[in-house]
């Protein structure tokens, strides 16, 4: 068996092991016997005697939240994982561009307007895609000797004013129901996930990752220079178009769901580049699943952990900053 195939079946094995804990733990805990038993009652539509509440609990409050870590996970982790191949860049990821705050200040605006949850996730998607034509617009004018610095500065001064618009719409918005519903979507949180919510989210990122599957093997060219892309019969500009838009549209879907929640994006992708290689073809599915692990394991222990939750995004860093400083070290050591 190849390392890249190995990977891939230990990273399912260990979503699976994933979701029943996360079935299981919580302040209303369910051992294993009672979740299989209760699942196989609802699926084969048989009867059991275990309480009503835990019906109510599993199928109603933690499916969907289950469900919708999974998403965010899988969605920030691809979305990193593609921009990191495009841009040629292994520190990119949605946060660094400013997709995040894009989407952020286009979901903080929808709600200041008072819309519904489906144009909060419009906004969020063309707030993030607004982000990452400013700045790849820039980092295309100025060009400077380093490419990549001039990008990752493009992203932390586009990111940084659009954090000014998000601050001033929180001046401005009513500090007794538009302000706490802000802040503590900015958080980042999956306490208040509603079936409809996962619904258009996952129809937003399925959309957008049927055309990054099976474009898979041309976008491995991107990580090429754009003659030599050229020669090899890809239309360099149109697929980075398509990519950026799928992307783009993952990220907005995340963000519009579980606020925002960094360090996905970026930590993700190296873990299972260390797994299944660099070819993107491999890394997308196995980064899918590593990221997908790995929100729902944060998920799980910010909703078990304390007697009130945490956010996640408190987590995310708490956990990717140590395994970031570990990656520069480990590629320091490699280059000396």
């Amino acid at each position: 068996m190849t390392k890249p195939s190995l990977a891939l079946l230990v990273a399912v094995a260990a979503l699976l092991a994933m979701i029943l804990i996360a079935f299981m733990v919580g302040r209303f805990a369910i051992s294993p016997g009672d979740l299989l038993t209760l699942l196989w009652a609802k699926f084969s539509s048989g009867t059991h005697a275990l309480p009503a509440n835990m019906e109510t609990v599993v199928m109603e409050i933690r499916g969907p939240r289950i469900f919708a870590s999974v998403l965010v996970g899988a969605a920030l982790a691809a979305a990193g994982a593609t921009y990191q191949n495009m841009f040629k860049n292994p520190l990119v990821s949605p946060d660094i561009l400013g997709v995040s705050a894009g989407a952020s200040l286009g979901a903080v605006l929808a709600i200041f307007l008072a819309l519904p949850v489906l144009a909060i996730q419009g906004f969020a998607f063309l707030g993030g895609l607004v982000a990452v034509a400013l700045i790849y617009a820039i980092g295309s004018v100025v060009r400077g000797r380093d490419p990549i610095l001039t990008l990752i500065l493009s992203g932390v001064v586009i990111g940084t004013l659009l954090g000014s618009g998000i601050a001033l719409i929180k001046y401005l918005a009513d500090p007794y129901n538009q302000l706490p519903a802000i802040t503590f979507w900015l958080l980042g949180s999956l306490a208040s996930i509603a079936p409809a919510d996962v619904k258009w989210a996952a129809l937003l990122i399925v959309v957008s990752l049927v055309p990054l599957w099976f474009l898979r093997w041309r976008i491995n060219l991107l990580s090429l220079s754009d003659d030599e892309a050229r020669t090899l019969g890809v239309n360099v500009t149109r697929l980075r178009i398509i990519v950026v838009a799928c992307a783009t549209l993952m990220t907005a879907a995340a963000v519009a769901i579980a606020g925002v929640i960094g360090w996905i994006g970026l930590v993700i992708p190296h873990a299972a580049r260390m797994l299944a290689g660099p070819e993107f073809a491999r890394l997308l599915p196995v980064t899918m699943l590593l990221g997908a692990t790995f929100m729902l394991a944060v998920d799980t222990v910010a909703r078990s952990i304390a007697n009130i939750e945490i956010p996640p995004g408190v987590l995310t860093a708490l956990l990717g900053t140590p395994f970031f400083i570990w990656l520069l070290w480990r590629a320091g050591r490699r280059q000396s």
